[in-house]
């Protein structure tokens, strides 16, 4: 674009500042003389001003492309920080620390590349070439071009070798090889830090940017896991003083409901860090029940369009490990005035239910209330009081009124699927005491119905009033997955007719059919996988596995920001409006313009930012089940198979978990062939299957605490292992007439592949 021609005659400072700051592209000094006709000794008399403005900290940047200090060049390189609503927001890649104040931010407002084509999506860490642009309302980018990764944060421990080279031995179990260090900064041997490339191949190294510290110290394992998934940790000090004024906020009945009356009771794990919820019922004297779910009324505190809500709905929910909770507010509020805590005043959205015998909700309503929790109860103390026979009044009611709900359950016939949760207890110095499976209550059934039914009321409430609802969808499974699932049941001789209605229910009856464990082990395996993963989003498609029509997250505002969105378009639907406050908090509790405007965005941030809390969690349990078992290596387990690929097959240790992986090369002295279809190796000579759900004892051979890989090898009947493949004389070469070979000799793919199409 031709730069804009400017009034004639040698510029003052601030016409040159104005024309850096309209030019459509990059200027240095021959775009300025040009724009304002400088010719000979006015060329060296603009060089001198240029001097001098930068000298003067006006102006920043080399003689070819100038920009404002404090600025961004027109043309320049970003690095996404965050994904702010669906939006990138980036900072300059090579901006200083040591430089004055904080650097740019910009948003990424298109994502198309040159000539129009469309950009690759952005995460976090991703490097893009793009043109910049400072507006009334701040900085924008118009992403050019999406730059090669550096692998930023790579994480990993320095390794030493016997010549003194450095190395940095990864703790992703998917990167399998060590990196040279160029440059090890202050880190020693046996540290954990966080490198990024020192240039664009895998050749030139990493440079150390940061030191974490001792890697198999107590509590690094979450650590890790904040730092490879990069999830916001650290509130900022702003955040932190409107969480001090959020707390000031005074709690009248002026326009709550008074229910400190009722015994309302909030059931939870026992190492709960905060309690979103309470329950309460009675029978209501015509064969059903009234019922209060009563949620905490995050939305009075965290107001739309404040900074905490901008770092709550950066961090999208909280995220728990076993010796620590990343919260998605600052503890001042999930974990004190928020929670729901014994015999303490608190401020509730109350979801008022009529539950009929048949344990169906007919009426519902909301209202903000005033509640007083008369117990904060765990599972298992709760479920123990039930088993006794001498429970209190308000817990026999509970339990009532969710035996009528169980049946509206049951009539409905959700997915059942059986999945087991590991539970990691940590002693006072968070050392490993014990890992096991979570055990599976009454109480458990009886919180989640309730919770339930709340959320679909939610939904249903917001419906009414035709206001904006974040749904927790959950679509059917896809023909491509329903394809997969009907082949590979009918290797057990079992057929799934794709042309009937695929329901919740078919899948039941299909596993109810199934009278051997380990076949049916194997089964809900499959039907599992063949599940499509839940988001959040505006557009109602249902919850399959739940069997629901429509269905909100509406029970746990501390933890989920799609549960404070709901909160607060019910607080706009039902005009549940608090006094304005005093100080400079947000006056509105519903929702704003911004919500309303970007609701797609935010659902997909939360949906992904969901989706990388689980993958954080999961990996940091297996890093302590790891951890627990590097003293065991050696022993022979129980395990189950739980996936066959051609390479091997993997396997969890029954009631511990922790996937670990057996390759196909340490199962024996006979090639395997691998069967696509039924996902399982079939040893060609003896006949041996190995299959998904399949029960046996292997040894453990390896447990990396810092990866969380497991490696196990087959024993036999005595405990001992059998003879690797790879001790055998090497095999003819060539595959047999007629069969297709795949892989190299003396490698684990050595295998005859038999899948789909290469029967």
């Amino acid at each position: 674009m031709a730069q804009k021609r400017q009034k004639q005659g040698f510029p003052s400072k601030e016409q040159v500042l104005e024309f850096l700051q309209t030019s459509d592209t990059p200027a240095g000094k021959r775009e300025i003389a040009k724009a304002f006709g400088l010719k000979g000794q006015e060329k060296i008399a603009l060089k001198r001003l240029l001097k001098d403005m930068a000298e003067e900290g006006m102006i920043d940047g080399k003689r070819t492309a100038y920009h404002r200090m404090g600025g961004v060049p027109k043309v320049t390189v970003l690095r996404v920080v965050e994904i702010e609503d669906g939006e990138a927001v980036a900072i300059p890649d090579n901006w200083s620390p040591e430089a004055p104040g904080e650097p740019p931010r910009l948003t990424m407002r298109e994502v198309r590349g040159k000539g129009g084509k469309q950009v690759a999506a952005l995460k976090r860490g991703d490097r893009v070439l793009a043109r910049t642009e400072e507006t009334d309302r701040g900085w924008i980018a118009h992403p050019m071009k999406k730059l090669p990764a550096r692998t930023e944060g790579l994480l990993g421990v320095v390794e030493i070798d016997g010549s003194g080279k450095a190395w940095l031995a990864p703790v992703d179990k998917r990167i399998r090889n060590s990196s040279p260090i160029t440059d090890l900064g202050e880190a020693e041997e046996g540290q954990l830090v966080i490198a990024e490339r020192a240039g664009r191949s895998d050749r030139a190294g990493v440079k150390v940017i940061e030191v974490v510290g001792d890697p198999l110290a107590p509590r690094s394992f979450s650590l890790i896991a904040i730092a490879k998934h990069g999830i916001p940790h650290i509130f900022p000090e702003q955040a932190l003083r409107e969480a001090e004024k959020a707390v000031e906020l005074p709690l009248s009945v002026d326009r709550r409901e008074d229910l400190r009356h009722l015994p309302i009771v909030a059931i939870d794990p026992a190492d709960a860090r905060d309690h979103d919820d309470a329950i309460w019922a009675e029978p209501d004297g015509q064969g059903g029940f009234n019922a209060v779910v009563a949620i905490a009324d995050v939305s009075f505190y965290v107001r739309a369009g404040g900074t905490l809500d901008r770092e709550a709905r950066k961090r999208g929910n909280s995220v728990y490990f076993p010796d620590r909770v990343v919260p998605m507010l600052p503890e001042v509020l999930s974990a004190d005035v928020c929670s729901l805590r014994e015999g303490e005043d608190r401020a509730a959205m109350a979801c008022h239910l009529r539950v009929d015998e048949h344990g169906n909700v007919t009426k519902f309503r909301f209202t903000r209330a005033l509640v007083r929790i008369s117990h904060n109860i765990a599972y298992e103390a709760a479920q123990a009081e039930i088993d006794s026979g001498n429970a209190p009044e308000h817990l026999l009611n509970l339990w009532a009124c969710w035996r009528a709900l169980e049946r509206a359950r049951h009539a409905r016939d959700p997915l059942e699927l059986e999945l087991p949760e590991r539970r990691v207890a940590l002693d006072e110095k968070g050392q490993i005491a014990e890992i096991a499976i979570r055990e599976r209550l009454d109480a458990h059934r009886v919180v989640e119905d309730f919770m339930i039914a709340a959320n679909v009321a939610a939904a249903r409430a917001l419906e009414a009033k035709t206001a904006p609802v974040v749904y927790r969808l959950h679509e059917a499974p896809g023909r491509e997955k329903l394809l997969a699932l009907r082949d590979y049941l009918a290797t057990f001789g079992r057929k799934l007719s794709l042309g009937q209605v695929i329901t919740p229910s078919l899948f039941n009856r299909m596993l109810k059919d199934v009278t051997d464990e380990s076949e049916k082990a194997q089964v809900m395996e499959a039907v599992l996988r063949s599940q499509m993963q839940a988001y959040y989003g505006p557009a109602n498609v249902g919850h399959f596995g739940l069997a629901l029509g429509s269905y909100a997250h509406f029970t746990s505002p501390i933890r989920r920001y799609a549960d404070l969105l709901v909160h607060r378009a019910l607080v706009d639907a039902y005009k549940l409006e608090q006094p304005k406050p005093k100080g400079n908090l947000p006056e509105s509790t519903g929702l704003s313009d911004r919500d309303r405007a970007s609701l797609q965005q935010v659902s997909d941030a939360i949906s992904q930012a969901e989706r990388r809390a689980m993958e954080a969690e999961r990996e940091t349990i297996d890093r302590y089940v790891a951890a627990w078992l590097s003293h065991r290596v050696g022993e022979v387990f129980d395990t189950r198979i739980t996936g066959v690929q051609a390479f091997g097959f993997f396997a969890t240790i029954v009631g511990l978990g922790g996937d670990g992986l057996v390759p196909v090369s340490t199962l024996g002295r006979e090639h395997f062939r691998y069967e696509e279809a039924a996902q399982v190796l079939v040893g060609e000579t003896s006949g041996t299957r190995y299959a998904m759900g399949d029960k046996l004892k292997l040894k453990l051979a390896e447990s990396n605490p810092l990866t969380g890989a497991l490696k196990f090898v087959p024993v036999d009947s005595d405990g001992m292992e059998i003879e690797p493949r790879g001790n055998r004389p090497p095999p003819r070469r060539g595959p047999p007439k007629g069969k297709h070979m795949v892989g190299k000799r003396g490698r684990p793919g050595n295998i005859r592949h038999q899948g789909r199409g290469k029967r």
